[in-house]
C-alpha cells in the first residue's frame, strides 16, 4: 500500500471528521427512507467531507495499518469511503429511480418500493406473478443499466487501492472469506435433505403447491405467513416491544437518546429500520406498522440494533462506536428478532400448540435465508473476481436456485448484493446469536427475556459497542467461537 502514514494528531482529526461524515449520511438516509425528503442528497455531504474519501487518505491510513493492526478498521472505512465517493452519483440515481418509479397493474399505479410488500400481501397467485413481472421489468429497463456501470467503476477503483479485486481487498481487512466459504458449502450439503423435506411440507400445507410448481412470487407470500396475522396485529407491535424491553429492565419511552418515528408517509419504507445519527445520543427507530409476523420480526430486529447502539458507551473511540465486526450488531438484532422463534415468548400472542407450529414454520424460513446467504456469498466472490460482471446473471440464478430450490429473477443479479461482503456479517451473526441465545437460556432459564438480570448482562455487553468481535464476545461468555454449525444445530433441533 503506497502512502506515508498519518501522524497521531492527523489520525484523531480524521476520526472526528469521519464521525461527523457518518452522522450526516445517516440523517440524510433517514430523511429519504422515512419519506420526508424525496432525494438522498448525498453528493453535498460527500463534497464537504471529500478529504476523508480521497485515494491519498486511503493509501496513507493503509500504510499505517501495515504496521499497526489497530488501524485496520479505519483503513477499511477510508477505502469504502473512497469507493462510495466514486459511485455516489450512481447511488443517487438508483435511489431517485426507486423512489419515483411506478408500475401500473390493471389501471392501479403502485410505487416501485411497494411492489415487494404487495406481492407478500396478495393471496392471489396470478396477481403476485403480475406484480413480480412488473418489478423485474422495471429493474431490467431502469436499474440494471446504472448498476452495470457502477459495478465496472467499482472494479477499476479497487485496483487503485492496490488490490486485484474486492475479494483481495477484504481478505486484507481480515474478513474470513475462505473459512466462511468452507462453512457455507458444508451447511448447504448438510442441510440439503432437511431443507427440501421441510420446504415441501410447508408448501403443501399452505399454498398447496409442490416444489416443482413453486415460483419466486410464491416465497414472499409463503413467509409472510398471513394466516398468523390475527396473532400479530399492527396495533400491538409497539406495545409488545415495550413490554419485552420493560421485562428486561429497559423503559423504551424514557430513553431520551431513542426517537420513535411511527408517522405514516406515502414514500416511507414499509420495512422498519434504524438510523444511527449520533451514537449513542440520537438513534431513530423508524416503523410503519402494518402487522403480520414478518413486520413484527423486522421491528424486533431493528429494535435490537437500536438498543445495542443506544447503550453503547459514549467514551468509546470512533472505530469502536461506528465500525468493527458487524456480526456483533446484527447478532444483537437477531437476538431480539429470535423471540419470534421462542415458544415461551410467543405464548403471549398465541396459544401453546400454535406457538410450536409457528416456530417450526419460522425455522424453515431461517434455513431458507441461511442457505440463500451461503449461496449469495459464493456468488459475490465470483462476481467480484470476474472481469465481465454483465455475464454473471446465469451464475446468479444457478447458485441461488440450487440453494433455495426457487429460481430467482436473473435481473436481480446486480441488485441482490450486500456491498462490502455484508452477507458475511449476517451469516456470522446467525451463528453468534445461536450461541448467545443458548447461553442466556442456560444461565437464566427458558424465560430469560423476562429477567432483569439478563437485561443487565445485555446492557453490559451492548455498552462495548463494536470494540469486541463476535468471536471475542463468545469466548468471554462460554469459551466458544462463531461457527455456522451452531445455527445448523439450532434449526435442526426444531425441524427434526
Amino acid at each position: 500500500m503506497e502512502g506515508t502514514p498519518l501522524s497521531q494528531r492527523a489520525l484523531e482529526n480524521y476520526r472526528d471528521r469521519a464521525d461527523r461524515f457518518l452522522a450526516e449520511l445517516e440523517e440524510a438516509e433517514y430523511l429519504h427512507f422515512a419519506g420526508i425528503k424525496p432525494e438522498l442528497g448525498l453528493e453535498a455531504i460527500y463534497e464537504r467531507f471529500s478529504d476523508l474519501t480521497s485515494l491519498e487518505q486511503a493509501r496513507a491510513i493503509g500504510a499505517g495499518a501495515a504496521s499497526d493492526s489497530h488501524l485496520i478498521e479505519l483503513w477499511r472505512f477510508a477505502c469504502e469511503g473512497y469507493l462510495g465517493a466514486l459511485t455516489r452519483a450512481a447511488s443517487e440515481r438508483l435511489a431517485a429511480l426507486e423512489s419515483g418509479l411506478e408500475a401500473t397493474i390493471n389501471g392501479e399505479r403502485i410505487p416501485f418500493r411497494m411492489l415487494r410488500p404487495e406481492i407478500a400481501n396478495s393471496d392471489q397467485r396470478a396477481r403476485r406473478e403480475q406484480l413480480e413481472r412488473a418489478r423485474t421489468e422495471l429493474v431490467a429497463s431502469e436499474l440494471c443499466p446504472v448498476q452495470i456501470g457502477q459495478r465496472a467503476l467499482l472494479r477499476e477503483s479497487v485496483r487503485d487501492l492496490g488490490c486485484e479485486s474486492a475479494v483481495d481487498l477484504y481478505r486484507r481487512f481480515g474478513f474470513p472469506l475462505d473459512e466462511l466459504v468452507a462453512e457455507c458449502r458444508s451447511l448447504l450439503s448438510e442441510t440439503e435433505d432437511l431443507y427440501e423435506r421441510s420446504l415441501e411440507h410447508l408448501l403443501k400445507a399452505r399454498p398447496g403447491i409442490g416444489l416443482d410448481e413453486v415460483a419466486r412470487w410464491d416465497t414472499p407470500r409463503l413467509f409472510r405467513a398471513s394466516h398468523w396475522d390475527a396473532g400479530f396485529p399492527g396495533a400491538q407491535m409497539l406495545p409488545a416491544l415495550e413490554r419485552t424491553l420493560t421485562d428486561l429492565g429497559i423503559d423504551l419511552r424514557s430513553q431520551k437518546n431513542v426517537e420513535l418515528d411511527v408517522e405514516s408517509r406515502p414514500n416511507k419504507s414499509p420495512r422498519a429500520f434504524c438510523s444511527l445519527i449520533e451514537i449513542p445520543s440520537r438513534i431513530v427507530l423508524v416503523i410503519k406498522p402494518i402487522g403480520g409476523s414478518d413486520d413484527w420480526r423486522a421491528l424486533l430486529h431493528e429494535a435490537g440494533h437500536t438498543e445495542h447502539y443506544a447503550n453503547t458507551s459514549a467514551g468509546l473511540s470512533f472505530e469502536h462506536r461506528r465500525l468493527g465486526d458487524n456480526a456483533v450488531t446484527e447478532g444483537w438484532a437477531f437476538l431480539l428478532e429470535g423471540l419470534m422463534a421462542t415458544p415461551e415468548w410467543l405464548e403471549r400472542q398465541l396459544d401453546r400448540p400454535s406457538a410450536t407450529a409457528f416456530c417450526w414454520e419460522g425455522a424453515v424460513q431461517t434455513l431458507y435465508y441461511a442457505r440463500r446467504y451461503c449461496a449469495k456469498l459464493l456468488y459475490e466472490l465470483e462476481l467480484h473476481d470476474t472481469t465481465e460482471p454483465a455475464l454473471m446473471a446465469s451464475r446468479y440464478v444457478e447458485l441461488l436456485r440450487n440453494a433455495t430450490l426457487v429460481e430467482p429473477s436473473a435481473t436481480d443479479y446486480l441488485s441482490d448484493l450486500d456491498e462490502g461482503f455484508y452477507c458475511t456479517s449476517y451469516l456470522r451473526a446467525w451463528a453468534f446469536e445461536a450461541r448467545v441465545r443458548a447461553f442466556l437460556r442456560d444461565r437464566f432459564g427458558s424465560h430469560w427475556f423476562e429477567r432483569e438480570q439478563a437485561g443487565a448482562l445485555l446492557r453490559e455487553l451492548w455498552s462495548e459497542g463494536q470494540r469486541l468481535s463476535a468471536d471475542e464476545i463468545l469466548h468471554e461468555l462460554d469459551g466458544s467461537h462463531v461457527e455456522l454449525a451452531s445455527l445448523v444445530a439450532q434449526v435442526r433441533e426444531i425441524l427434526d
